[in-house]
């Protein structure tokens, strides 16, 4: 028989899970309709980069590069919402849980991609930076408030 907050612990990463898939949705959105009209940028491919590092996938199309990239940006996002799951596990929830999880993961995915050679942010310009947390702190705020408004187990009790 397994404990209930092991249970409990499970459901909330499934949640954040789903969460983080939509908090990506927003964050896309936000990119292709807001972000990058601003400032000209044109795609990132950091996701493709990134599996093509830590994984043995080396696509040898444009199309195949393409997925890859979108399939590791959903799940990046997805790893952001376990994040925001395990925090709701332990009773984080709100503006708290998304600025938890935001400084957590945003300093970890900045030194992993730094220490696999991908980043520079040394580097990098201040449009870079803005980009860079601007972009990913909606993709929070987007997974912190679907989970808490929609899928959060404790506010249907």
């Amino acid at each position: 028989m397994q404990p209930t907050n092991t249970i409990s612990v499970t459901a909330n990463i499934g949640r954040g899970v789903l969460a983080g898939l939509v908090g990506t949705v927003v964050m896309t959105a936000f990119q292709k309709l807001v972000e990058m009209p601003l400032t000209g940028r044109e795609n990132s491919y950091a996701p493709a980069d990134f599996a093509e590092r830590v994984l043995p996938v080396h696509p040898t199309t444009a199309e195949g590069r393409e997925r890859l990239n979108n399939a590791t940006h959903f799940a990046l996002g997805g790893m952001w919402g376990t994040a925001y799951g395990i925090a709701a596990s332990r009773g984080l929830r709100g503006q708290k849980a998304v600025n938890t999880v935001f400084a957590v993961v945003y300093t970890g995915d900045v030194l992993l991609n730094t220490a696999l050679g991908l980043y520079e942010p040394r580097k990098w310009s201040m449009q870079d930076w803005v980009v860079d947390v601007v972009d990913k702190y909606v993709q929070a705020q987007a997974t912190g408030l679907f989970f808490d408004r929609l899928l959060d187990p404790a506010r249907r009790s």
